[in-house]
C-alpha cells in the first residue's frame, strides 16, 4: 500500500547528496527500511553512500554487490545511540534458500537502518519497506527520483524531510 508519493529532479550528484543529508537528519530514519530501485548505473549505490556518510559512516564504503550485505556501525554520541546499518544488494541473489542460510531474516528483524538495492531479486522474502526510491537516469548526471512511502514511518520521513 502506498501512503505518500514524492518526485524529485536531481540535476547532479550534489542534489542527490542534499536529499541524503535531509533524510539523515530525521531521527526515525534510524529504524527504517529503504528499497532502492532502478537500472544498472541509476545511482542506487551513490545515494546509499551519500546517506551513509551523512549518518556518520567513515572509511571506505564498499558496494555490497558481491558480498550481498555490508554492515556498518555508527558509534554512539552524546546525542544518539549506536546505529547499526545493513546495506544489501540482491543483484546476484539467486536462491531463496540463501535468505535463511545467511540469516537475513534476523537482520531485517533487528533494530537499525536497512538499505536494499535490487529488492525485486528477493521478492516475497523482504518485509514491507518504509520507503521505496526509484531512480531513473535522465542524462549524464540528471536523475528523476520517485519516492513512495509504504508505512506510516515512511510517510513521516517523506512529509518531514522531502516536502
Amino acid at each position: 500500500m502506498i501512503l505518500e508519493t514524492r518526485q524529485q529532479h536531481w540535476s547532479d550528484e550534489a542534489a542527490c547528496e542534499a536529499t541524503a543529508l535531509a533524510l539523515a537528519r530525521h531521527p526515525a530514519l534510524r529504524r527504517a527500511c529503504i528499497e532502492l530501485h532502478g537500472p544498472l548505473g541509476a545511482g542506487k549505490t551513490t545515494f546509499a553512500r551519500h546517506l551513509l556518510r551523512a549518518l556518520g559512516v567513515t572509511g571506505r564504503i564498499k558496494s555490497p554487490s558481491y558480498a550481498i550485505v555490508e554492515p556498518h556501525e555508527v558509534p554512539a554520541t552524546a546525542e544518539t545511540d549506536k546505529l547499526d546499518i545493513w546495506h544489501f544488494d540482491f543483484y546476484r541473489f539467486g536462491d531463496p534458500r540463501e535468505w535463511e542460510d545467511a540469516g537475513f531474516r534476523d537482520l531485517f528483524a533487528s533494530p537499525g537502518l536497512k538499505l536494499v538495492e535490487w529488492p525485486e531479486k528477493a521478492s516475497g522474502l523482504l518485509p514491507v519497506p518504509d520507503l521505496s526510491l526509484s531512480l531513473r537516469p535522465e542524462g549524464d548526471d540528471s536523475r528523476t527520483a520517485q519516492w513512495q512511502a509504504c508505512t506510516p514511518l515512511g510517510a513521516a520521513l517523506l512529509n518531514e524531510t522531502l516536502p
